[in-house]
């Protein structure tokens, strides 16, 4: 499974771009920067995003990615997330004040977006792949994803603190090749990543060792706060007995 990232962090800079990855080009996870990030014919070949929670930093692209669609006469992009999720963005978000309600533009036939409920821990077919939503511990209702296709299994923390079934629910998977987590802060400030729902290196630690052999799974970190980037970086390359890499701008991998 080819995965490309396209915003990593976990906050903006002129450097730094929020949470928006691509698997197989055509399935995005997460729409922080997948316009600012991709060019207008990338954005023509997605079928389908994922989306983990309604926090402004994984759904914020969804407005101009829609308008832009819109424009060049795609076919309906799949929007999918949980009710909840998806609830809040129709209310708050594509609600015509905030943005347009791209449901029905150009009209309710031929919408440029169309909304995929996910119940959480029951396999949907979305763009092809075999995807489980699983619930995880933020300050929202927020999922973390396991992602199939016929060759490989992949697996998307999204945005979460300390959680228990999503570790249970990945030692069940039998051919899990990579993991996308998310770490934020360093562990100076917990008291910061707990209030706002986040790991740091050292809960980030304790969550891993939770799933069967940690050493063996390539674990791919994002959603580092630019702020303290290098300090979540040291601290992170000091942990042992893991397989860790902070993940880059436009990274590539195969999974």
């Amino acid at each position: 499974m080819e995965l490309r990232v396209i915003g990593c962090h976990g906050g903006e800079t002129p450097k730094h771009r929020t949470s928006a990855f691509i698997l197989g080009g055509n399935l995005a996870v997460d729409a922080g920067s997948l316009t600012s990030g991709m060019g207008v014919d990338e954005q023509a070949k997605l079928t389908a995003c994922l989306v983990s929670h309604a926090h402004l930093d994984h759904i914020r692209d969804l407005a101009t990615l829609a308008d832009n669609r819109c424009q060049m006469r795609c076919e309906p992009l799949i929007v999918a997330g949980t009710t909840e999720t998806l609830n809040a963005l129709k209310r708050h978000f594509f609600n015509n004040y905030i943005w347009p309600d791209f449901s029905k533009i150009p009209s309710e036939d031929e919408p440029t977006i169309v909304f995929q409920e996910l119940e959480f821990e029951k396999i949907s077919v979305v763009a092809g792949y075999r995807v489980k939503a699983v619930e995880v511990s933020h300050t929202i209702e927020a999922s973390g994803f396991i992602i199939a296709d016929d060759h490989s299994t992949v697996a998307y923390s999204g945005d979460t603190g300390p959680t228990d079934r999503f570790w249970q629910l990945l030692n069940e998977e039998p051919n899990l090749r990579g993991l996308l987590m998310e770490v934020s802060f360093p562990d100076e400030e917990q008291g910061l990543a707990t209030a706002s729902g986040h790991h740091t290196p050292k809960t980030l630690a304790a969550d891993l060792a939770k799933y069967k052999n940690p050493e063996s799974l390539p674990t791919l970190l994002y959603h580092i706060k630019p702020v303290f980037q290098a300090m979540v970086e040291r601290e992170c390359a000091r942990l042992k007995g893991l397989n860790l890499q902070v993940v880059e701008l436009q990274d590539q991998f195969v999974l």
